[in-house]
């Protein structure tokens, strides 16, 4: 065998054995690669179950979350007065023939739902013949609030009543000399309100009582005139009358529910307090 025949055997057994190593190699790395792909396959099944509990543990959480910012439903604190006094029946016969010399019964106003609002009215006219006659005219109404979750507590609306009804009083058109002040005995705020009406038949003097006992306004109109050339009645009695007749009617309101107490409560401070006058 010549020397260059050998020298390319040398060099192929050379060549055969490094591929053979190359071979060799790249088996081992195909080997690793199926346990690399099982790990990772391992590795995220781990995942997956941990972001299915981490999925329930959301929706847990999202529950637990909603639970808690549920608010229960709002609730305001229930009415105190449940009922309300015939209106025609709320005064008793010995002030209805002082403040009525001349009057007859009642005339009980209509109303669709008796169980919130009443009224009664009556009228007197005591004719002197030449000298003239008085006239009188009483109107007693009672409107009763219910506690509502939109609008609010049932005292809170009645005193927002009892407010505007005061400022009705103040704005009467025609009104003259307006007089108002706040007075205590009647319920839990009271106040009155005084003015003039001039009218052809003579000048008529008004006195507007408003008052509010718990979740229930009372509003008596009282006014007097001398007619046919008498003389206008007595601007002091007439207050003196108008007030007491209120109180009166309060605790009407006060015993058709039980309670005897609530006439006698001091009033509160209104937007009313200070008197005001108004020509």
């Amino acid at each position: 065998m010549s020397e260059g025949t050998m020298e390319r055997r040398v060099q192929r057994d050379q060549r055969d054995d490094r591929q053979a190593q190359r071979l060799s190699r790249v088996l081992v790395g195909a080997a690793v690669v199926p346990v690399m792909l099982v790990a990772a396959g391992c590795s995220s099944d781990s995942g997956s179950g941990s972001g299915s509990g981490s999925d329930e543990s959301k929706s847990a959480g999202k529950d637990a979350s909603a639970s808690a910012s549920a608010s229960p439903s709002p609730t305001v604190q229930a009415a105190a007065y449940a009922e309300l006094p015939d209106p025609c029946k709320v005064l008793s016969k010995k002030t209805l023939k002082d403040l009525l010399p001349k009057g007859d019964s009642g005339k009980e106003g209509s109303s669709s739902d008796t169980e919130t609002r009443g009224s009664c009215s009556w009228d007197s006219l005591d004719n002197n013949g030449v000298k003239g006659s008085q006239f009188r005219w009483l109107n007693v109404s009672t409107l009763r609030f219910e506690s509502d979750t939109a609008r609010g507590a049932a005292d809170d609306l009645a005193h927002t009543y009892y407010e505007k009804q005061i400022k009705d009083a103040q704005n009467t058109d025609g009104a003259k000399k307006v007089k108002s002040d706040l007075f205590a005995g009647a319920g839990d705020e009271a106040a009155l309100v005084q003015y003039e009406l001039k009218k052809k038949e003579g000048t008529f003097k008004q006195q507007t009582v408003v008052a509010r006992v718990e979740n229930v306004v009372v509003t008596l109109d009282y006014n007097g005139a001398g007619l046919a050339g008498d003389e206008s009645p007595d601007a002091k009695g007439l207050v003196t009358d108008a007030k007491k007749a209120a109180k009166e009617v309060v605790a009407a309101v006060s015993a058709a529910n039980g309670d005897g107490a609530s006439a006698s409560a001091s009033p509160s401070t209104s937007p009313s307090e200070s008197s005001t006058k108004k020509d």
